[in-house]
């Protein structure tokens, strides 16, 4: 099975299905500030099950809260955490709104004390987030978290730096967008996490899980798309 080593973040053993092992090196090149004093991420208690939805929210819209209720209810969740990162690295950086504008965009549409908005990573040095979850694993230990990300981001997962150490460090719940359903389920990504992947009927179990672990959530969907709106709005 896949699984992290907890004094040596620059690698991950994985076990496949075949029970062959193969080292993936984590290069520290990509998390040479992951550790950062300066971040502060919301408060978490020991034993808390946490969603974390990272993305630039450029604008954030409708279909994000709708995941993020989903995965709350769902997964039974304490808390989802909306992480407003600095940049994406797979998108252009050119014309992007400052941190501070996409948090409060994001702010409009995260409703209660559960789901706080952050933009911490900004201080962790690095664009990735396989060092925000190095990070966050190290900081709260005893925390259970679940990355969420809609099934557009699964559909391109494979294109993600480090994808497969994600996969390693905490169990993923993707919530349907859309048009990418029969997409995101055929993507190389899901492909390779074929068989770790609960039925959605258990997907309360997910945060339980030892990654790596994977569920799929149907939901009401909403055809907001932050790319839509900023055509619409000329941005």
């Amino acid at each position: 099975m896949l699984s992290p080593r907890p004094r040596t973040p620059d690698r991950i053993l994985f076990v496949a299905e075949t029970k062959t092992p193969v080292v993936v090196p984590l290069h520290r090149s990509a998390l040479h500030s992951f550790a950062s004093l300066k971040a502060r991420p919301p408060l978490a208690n020991p034993g808390q099950r946490i969603g974390l939805m990272g993305g630039s929210f450029n604008p954030a819209h409708e279909g994000h809260a709708i995941g993020a209720r989903t995965a709350m209810r769902r997964l039974r969740l304490d808390a989802v955490w909306w992480m407003v990162t600095p940049e994406n690295p797979l998108k252009p950086s050119a014309g992007l709104p400052p941190l501070a504008q996409r948090t409060a965009s994001a702010r409009t549409f995260a409703k209660g004390r559960a789901m706080p908005v952050t933009g911490f990573e900004a201080a962790l040095g690095s664009p990735y987030t396989v060092a925000t979850l190095l990070y966050l694993k190290q900081r709260f230990p005893r925390v259970r978290f679940v990355w969420i990300m809609g099934a557009d981001n699964l559909a391109t997962f494979h294109h993600w730096r480090h994808w497969r150490e994600m996969t390693c460090l905490v169990p993923i719940a993707v919530v349907d967008r859309p048009g990418w359903r029969l997409k995101a389920l055929a993507s190389p990504a899901a492909r390779w996490m074929a068989g770790r992947r609960l039925p959605e009927e258990a997907a309360s179990l997910l945060p339980n899980r030892k990654p790596p672990a994977w569920a799929f959530l149907s939901t009401q969907l909403s055809e907001q798309s932050s790319t839509a709106l900023r055509a619409r709005f000329g941005a």
